[in-house]
């Protein structure tokens, strides 16, 4: 999905400010509750993917001698068996087609559980969700960039995948998404 275990509570954040303030829907539970059930249909696709990404894994260490043999270029290998795999355990590849299905979810979670309401069609009120996944994602790639340029530029260095990078990486990460108004 593109999206790190970290990262889908700043998505459903995101989605839960874009249905806020769509003026087609009211949430009788409030924001929270309607962020809190995005994020766990959100965590929920991504366990899957964990999932699948494991069972490739294992597969190329069992394998690890042949595709020496052979030369096979690792992360290609490894695409290609999570393609074919990826039915196998519910994973749709396309990001495009995988926001719309997780769209489609979490409106279903939501109007079934009574956390929004709306009186236009259903379609409108996933497109709001679906826009608020590709714009977290078209801002990705933007948001790291400046964040890691930022610690680059610090007085102190920090080393990367040190806990206090992290630490660091985080704050700034946050403090883009609130400048960008997705949080």
């Amino acid at each position: 999905m593109r999206l790190k275990s970290k990262q889908t509570g700043y998505v459903a954040s995101k989605i839960g400010i874009d249905l806020a303030n769509a003026p087609f829907i009211s949430m009788p539970k409030g924001k929270d509750a309607v962020v809190k059930v995005c994020k766990e249909v959100i965590d929920k696709n991504l366990e899957k993917e964990k999932k699948l990404d494991a069972k490739v894994e294992e597969m190329l260490l069992e394998n690890e001698d042949e595709i020496e043999i052979q030369h096979v270029k690792e992360r290609e290998l490894f695409f290609m068996i999570k393609k074919r795999l990826a039915p196998e355990y519910g994973v749709i590849m396309n990001y495009d087609d995988r926001y719309n299905e997780v769209a489609h979810t979490i409106l279903d979670e939501l109007y079934e559980n009574y956390l929004i309401e709306y009186d236009v069609n259903d379609n409108q009120v996933r497109n709001v969700i679906f826009k608020a996944f590709k714009a977290f994602a078209n801002a990705y790639d933007a948001m790291d960039t400046i964040v890691y340029e930022k610690i680059k530029k610090m007085k102190k260095e920090y080393i990367p995948g040190s806990i206090e990078y992290e630490l660091v990486y985080e704050r700034l990460y946050e403090e883009e998404l609130r400048k960008r108004g997705m949080m």
